[in-house]
């Protein structure tokens, strides 16, 4: 007679390994930071165009306040006349808020204007600070031609 022996049959289960799971999550940690760094620059860039569109819209208030008061605001009067009636001369009699609030850049800081103008071709200055803010730098963004290095 014939004696048969079994061999234990290992049998693999359907779930995944801890390297496997491991591995995995670390080629997505890889991917998602590469991606982020990728964002950044899309991100500065989003900020830079919100200015450029705030400073439009701004100068559409300016225009606004002007045809009322005949006259832009003051530097020392600011964009602060924009929203609420000035109390420093000359104060308009026809006047009328043209924003809701002050804005403020991206960066969370309000934007500078200056009337007569030192580096626009416009009537006014009419700037952020940028990303330093630090008024007078090189990221300072406004309605003047940047120059290009």
């Amino acid at each position: 007679m014939k004696i048969e022996q079994h061999t234990p049959v290992i049998r693999r289960s359907a779930a995944f390994t801890l390297i496997e799971i491991v591995i995995t999550l670390t080629i997505i940690a890889i991917l998602a930071s590469g991606s982020i760094y990728l964002l950044k620059g899309q991100i500065d860039s989003a900020k830079d165009t919100r200015v450029d569109s705030d400073i439009q819209g701004i100068a559409i208030a300016l225009q606004t306040y002007e045809s009322r008061a005949l006259r832009k605001p003051t530097t020392e009067q600011g964009l602060r006349a924009l929203v609420e009636k000035p109390t420093i001369e000359p104060i308009p009699e026809n006047y009328r808020a043209s924003l809701k609030d002050m804005p403020k850049d991206p960066w969370g800081q309000e934007y500078k204007y200056r009337i007569p103008p030192q580096k626009s071709k416009d009537e006014f200055d009419l700037w952020s600070v940028g990303p330093d803010g630090q008024d007078g730098t090189e990221d300072d963004i406004g309605n003047w031609k940047k120059v290009s290095k």
